[in-house]
């Protein structure tokens, strides 16, 4: 089961603009082959159909460990693309629209047009080209080693268009997320690389990184090497997944600096609204009444 905390993993900045366009490229990084939808489900699935939880602990607790880490990656990357796609971010009511003035006019050039005719201006499960994410994308093989490989693969294939996107778009939420995912998939093939190595003998983490440049390079990622987030592997459970530490040990492949289990989630911040939208109707045209229905339920509690 699983527990779940209304903040998102960092605090975004707050958006100075919509920017329909840099949203499609991050569309990528939540829906894409090897976005974070891909990285949650593989290792959830693998998580569920792992053999030996008992005699092989220690690689149960590392895959259901990250797997839940990645639950709160595809929430940031949906609030980042929701604070590219919003026009009155926090904003609770806006003056009423003419719907004959064709308020949406300029979704029509924007590169993914499903964000604003499903999605009422939100994210979507689908990768850049508007392409819906789908189960082949997960790999559970029900082979320890294999598993693991495919995850080390997974994690570099995922820097990777992480970093193209970045080389897309120089918008400051976006820039900030893209950063901080650096990290943290850096974290993860690390740790899938020192497990690689318990088992085989192989030394992994010296391919790191793929591409080979630096995460330190990336100003909005060495904002977190500084604040120490390549070394944490966070442990998000109350009371279980305690055997992290035996594989998550040792030199950080980063900066050889020493790494470390922290019991619970970062502290986060604080999680994005996207405001009342009237032309998409969202979360009604005139959202008066659902507010008084929403203030009588409050007063009827007291």
């Amino acid at each position: 089961m699983f527990l779940r905390i209304d903040r998102l993993q960092i605090e975004l900045p707050m958006p100075k603009e919509q920017d329909p366009n840099a949203a499609a490229a991050v569309q990528a990084l939540l829906g894409g082959r090897f976005g974070e939808m891909s990285t949650l489900m593989n290792y959830m699935y693998q998580s569920f159909n792992f053999r030996g939880k008992k005699a092989l602990k220690p690689y149960y607790d590392l895959i259901a460990n990250i797997a839940t880490e990645e639950l709160g990656h595809i929430e940031l990357v949906a609030a980042t693309i929701n604070s590219l796609l919003a026009k009155n971010p926090g904003k609770d009511l806006e003056e009423g629209v003419d719907p004959v003035t064709a308020p949406l006019g300029f979704a029509k050039d924007a590169r993914n047009a499903a964000h604003f005719i499903a999605g009422g201006g939100n994210s979507l499960v689908m990768g850049a080209m508007g392409e819906h994410w789908h189960g082949e994308y997960v790999f559970t093989s029900g082979n320890l080693i294999l598993d693991l490989l495919h995850n080390f693969f997974l994690e570099v294939a995922a820097r990777t268009h992480k970093l193209r996107v970045y080389e897309m778009t120089d918008n400051p939420v976006a820039r900030e997320m893209i950063g901080y995912l650096l990290v943290r998939g850096g974290v993860h093939a690390a740790a899938y690389g020192k497990a690689l190595e318990t088992l085989t003998g192989v030394e992994m983490n010296k391919m790191l990184p793929i591409p080979r440049i630096e995460n330190s390079k990336i100003p909005e990622a060495k904002k977190f090497m500084d604040l120490g987030f390549h070394r944490n592997l966070y442990r998000f459970s109350q009371e279980d997944y305690k055997d992290l530490g035996l594989i998550w040990a040792g030199p950080s492949p980063e900066d050889g600096s020493e790494v470390v289990v922290v019991d619970g989630p970062p502290a986060g911040g604080p999680v994005f609204d996207a405001g009342h939208d009237a032309a998409e109707f969202a979360p009604e045209f005139h959202p008066g009444e659902l507010y008084e229905i929403a203030k009588k339920l409050y007063e009827k509690a007291k």
